[in-house]
């Protein structure tokens, strides 16, 4: 019988993109199966990235292959990894253009979803997004998958948007993802929304850029509210789930000095993951969870911007992806609890 598998990947910045390529390369692996040919491709922020990648039609081979600045790498995914968004975020500007997060994190429980939303507008240029976004599009403004959704909110409800999404969710509103020059469609969804914008609003980290108009609506990245969203795939009822999570630890990581700063933002990131996997295993739905070790957190470091530290993140991530994945796939499959 066939398996129903869908892929959600969640945010991370410049090192959880590294990391996940290493990890989605191991998943494949173990597996013996193609990303690209999940039902659902789901990605927030970073992850928005590697899906809308992947939804193109390129391989998790073709980006580490591009991050690796291998001869012959395919030039869209060079161009676009050779760009330093920043260590850190430019001057902001005047305003608070997230409030509506903080009721969102009120009701979520999520201090960090709350105190996003007191960031000031956000300095940063998105142009290598939308210029990316450009670049993986196919003629009708969208990639080819046909199920290619990237989540972003809605910087004034704190409400999730699962752009690309053709059907009603009951935990996100859904954005049509046709040609950016089509009307709305006729059962009220909003216009449809061009790849690039798309990818810029579910990267749009509170703060660091400044939120991402379309149809007169601001949203900001997808992962003040989620780190994955994964539980808007349980409606899905599909059979397996895999979900790679750069900014969670399943029972914690311990950290010492600036680290435990990063911690607390991940200890809530991955509350938030568990109650969305025991949604998902709530439908029937198996799921394979991958995140990094104490080994790959102690090379990253605490900022998760710091392009400096990406080769170094591929090199341990590629040590310890294939154990942490054939041990993800165990749990899922067998039960083992480990």
């Amino acid at each position: 019988m066939t398996t129903r598998r869908g892929l959600a990947i969640g945010c991370g910045g410049v090192l959880g993109f590294a990391w996940t390529a290493a990890a989605l390369a191991a998943v494949e692996r173990a597996l013996d199966w193609d990303a690209r040919t999940a039902e659902v491709l789901i990605g927030t922020s970073a992850g928005a990235e590697i899906v809308a990648a992947l939804g193109s039609g390129r391989t998790p081979a073709d980006l580490l292959a591009a991050l690796d600045a291998a001869p012959g790498a395919d030039p869209v995914l060079a161009r676009h990894v050779a760009v330093d968004p920043g260590k850190l975020p430019p001057l902001p500007r005047l305003g608070l253009p997230g409030l509506g997060l903080i009721g969102a994190g009120v009701r979520r429980g999520s201090a960090y979803t709350a105190l996003a939303g007191l960031l000031p507008l956000g300095g940063g240029d998105a142009g290598w997004l939308r210029d990316f976004g450009r670049a993986l599009a196919a003629p009708d403004g969208w990639v080819r998958h046909p199920a290619t959704w990237l989540i972003a909110a809605d910087a004034a409800t704190g409400e999730r948007v699962a752009f690309g999404a053709a059907s009603s969710l009951p935990a996100a509103r859904p954005v049509a993802a046709q040609s950016a020059a089509r009307a709305a469609e006729p059962d009220g969804r909003m216009p449809a929304v061009a790849l690039g914008d798309a990818i810029a609003a579910s990267w749009a980290i509170p703060g660091w850029f400044p939120p991402v108009r379309i149809a007169d609506r601001d949203y900001v990245d997808g992962g003040a509210v989620s780190s994955v969203s994964a539980d808007l795939l349980a409606p899905l009822e599909l059979d397996e789930v895999v979900v790679i999570a750069p900014m969670t630890s399943a029972g914690g990581e311990p950290a010492t000095g600036v680290d435990r700063v990063e911690r607390l933002l991940r200890a809530q990131m991955t509350r938030g993951l568990d109650r969305e996997i025991a949604q998902l295993r709530a439908a029937g739905t198996r799921v394979i969870r991958v995140e990094p070790s104490a080994v790959d957190l102690a090379v990253m470091g605490p900022n998760f911007m710091d392009i400096a530290r990406r080769a170094a993140t591929l090199e341990i991530a590629r040590r310890t992806a294939p154990t942490r994945v054939a041990a993800a796939v165990r749990v899922a499959h067998e039960g083992v609890t480990l």
